[in-house]
C-alpha cells in the first residue's frame, strides 16, 4: 500500500471514528466522560462503548490515541476548524491570556504519559469559553504526537503563538486586515 492510500484509510477511519461519536447517546457519552484522561488499562465500564465506536483496522498501537479522543469528545463541542492550537488563540483572552499562554507552554511540552491530563485541562478550558473543536484534526495530531522531529508541537505553537496570516492580498501587493 502506497503511502498516500494508507493515509486515504486512516483519514477514513479518522472520519469515520468522529461520525460515530457524534451519534453517541448520553448514556455512552457520560460513561465516555468519566474514563477522560484515562488510558485503555485504567478504563472502567467503557470498553464495549469505546471498541463499538472503534473503526475495523485501526492498529493497536493507535488505540490509545482514538480512546483518548473518545474519552474527551463529551467535554466539549465540535464543528471547529484547525488545530488545537488554533482553538485555543480563540480561547484567549486578554483576561486569561497569560495563565493560557503558560498552559499552551506545558501541554506543548508534555510527554505521552502527561499528554491526557494536559489535555483534559485544554479541552475543558476551550468548553468554558464556548469555542469549538475540531475533533478529527485533533486525532491526526494525537497520532503524530511522538515523532521525533515535534511536527504536531510546532504547529500547535505556530497557531497559538504566531502571527495571524493575512486576511487578503490585493492586487497591487498590498495586503489588507494587516496594519502596519
Amino acid at each position: 500500500m502506497s503511502e498516500s492510500s494508507a493515509r486515504q484509510v486512516a483519514d477514513g477511519q479518522i472520519e469515520a471514528f468522529v461520525a460515530r461519536l457524534g451519534k453517541l447517546d448520553t448514556g455512552g457519552r457520560a460513561r465516555l466522560k468519566r474514563n477522560a484522561g484515562r488510558s485503555l488499562a485504567e478504563a472502567r465500564d467503557v470498553l464495549s462503548v469505546f471498541y463499538r465506536l472503534l473503526p475495523p483496522g485501526v492498529p493497536p498501537y493507535y488505540q490509545e490515541d482514538y480512546f483518548l479522543v473518545a474519552t474527551l469528545y463529551p467535554l466539549a463541542e465540535g464543528g471547529g476548524r484547525g488545530n488545537l492550537g488554533t482553538t485555543l488563540r480563540a480561547a484567549r483572552s486578554p483576561t486569561n491570556g497569560t495563565g493560557i499562554d503558560r498552559r499552551v507552554e506545558v501541554l506543548l511540552d508534555a510527554d505521552g504519559e502527561q499528554l491526557p491530563f494536559r489535555l483534559r485541562q485544554a479541552i475543558r478550558f476551550v468548553y468554558s469559553q464556548r469555542v469549538r473543536v475540531d475533533w478529527s484534526q485533533l486525532l491526526r495530531d494525537l497520532l503524530g504526537w511522538d515523532h521525533p522531529e515535534r511536527y504536531v508541537q510546532r504547529r500547535w505553537a505556530e497557531a497559538y503563538f504566531g502571527e495571524p496570516a493575512p486576511r487578503a492580498a490585493q492586487r497591487d501587493g498590498t495586503v489588507t486586515g494587516v496594519e502596519p
